[in-house]
């Protein structure tokens, strides 16, 4: 349920207001948009007689029953696109961005390398997995803390921000200086990490699972916000469908459906999508064109030789090149090209 307010209210007055509401056993999300505040109710709203609300309090414009299970990422809640801020990057409607990088980190040397040629291709994160989530226990499961140091190199190297996946709560203390903590496809419903993510004050990447629905994808993102964490970026990768040429399939019908129902911006990952290297680039262009805020690519200096997802990742210049067509169709500054 919401209750949009009138327009230049005092804050002390959404104060006493949301006071008022919360003394009755209920949680509050407030969202500012450029043109009213408004108060989202979160929890068994059944009983709330809203036009007694409405009519009793001067400060309130109209109040709304919001159907969908999510509540704080709906965008009937906050009609504004929310902005995503990872220190002067910005990700989110009018502003693109890529984040590029290898599956997993391997060296020092490997990952400063590509994050030195990748921030020169145009890339503005750097994304590398420390810890590895595999299919098999005895695959490749990442350098872990050390991992993490090695980034943080390429980091102080190149000025790049850093992506990269958490597995479980308990390694949040490793992630200190991580700017943007990634939850993976496999731990979307990991409901304790998604809680302890929400109380951080860190941008969270959020990908969606491979045999989840939107809604459910959604529903994860409101674990996030329900603590507190409102700078979250979604994440469509594509699902497991009965397809078997490709990895996964992408869902390109999910990015305009996301950004129809959230606020929140939502990015693209080719390279899980289709796990092929060959379509990485057409179905980057294609995410531009149904309307993504962003892309992840994996890039590698020499895939062939690649621990983790090789046959994903672009090399070096053909991550260039890509990049170079990419800014022919899209500035960074997110309006498409003619």
């Amino acid at each position: 349920m919401v209750f949009v307010l009138k327009q230049n209210v005092s804050q002390e007055k959404i104060s006493q207001f949301v006071q008022r509401i919360e003394a009755e056993g209920y949680s509050t999300f407030i969202s500012t948009g450029t043109e009213h505040t408004v108060v989202c109710l979160i929890g068994n709203t059944a009983k709330i007689d809203v036009d007694f609300i409405v009519q009793t309090n001067e400060i309130v414009e109209y109040g709304k029953r919001v159907t969908e299970p999510y509540k704080a990422v709906n965008r009937t809640v906050h009609p504004d696109d929310t902005l995503v801020k990872v220190g002067d990057i910005t990700i989110g409607e009018g502003f693109f961005q890529v984040i590029s990088g290898p599956c997993s980190v391997e060296s020092e040397e490997q990952v400063v390398q590509i994050a030195r040629s990748v921030k020169a291709s145009g890339a503005t994160l750097l994304r590398g997995g420390a810890f590895k989530p595999r299919t098999s226990p005895y695959a490749f499961q990442g350098l872990q803390d050390m991992g993490i140091k090695f980034l943080l190199s390429a980091k102080k190297e190149t000025g790049l921000p850093i992506v990269t996946e958490i597995m479980n709560q308990t390694q949040l203390p490793l992630f200190e200086e991580v700017d943007v903590i990634q939850i993976g496809a496999r731990n979307m419903q990991n409901f304790d990490l998604l809680r302890e993510v929400g109380r951080c004050k860190k941008p969270i990447l959020l990908k969606r699972g491979l045999c989840n629905t939107i809604e459910e994808f959604l529903m994860s993102a409101e674990y996030i916000m329900s603590e507190g964490n409102t700078q979250i970026i979604l994440c469509e990768r594509g699902i497991r469908t009965f397809e078997t040429m490709t990895r996964n399939t992408l869902d390109l019908s999910a990015v305009p459906l996301l950004k129809q129902k959230s606020h929140l911006p939502v990015i693209v990952d080719p390279s899980h999508a289709a796990g092929i290297r060959s379509l990485v680039a057409p179905l980057s262009k294609a995410a531009i064109a149904v309307g993504a805020d962003g892309l992840m690519i994996e890039t590698h200096n020499n895939p062939a030789e690649a621990l983790s997802d090789g046959a994903q990742s672009l090399d070096l210049p053909q991550f260039s090149t890509l990049m170079n067509d990419l800014k022919r169709r899209v500035s960074f500054e997110g309006k498409i090209n003619n």
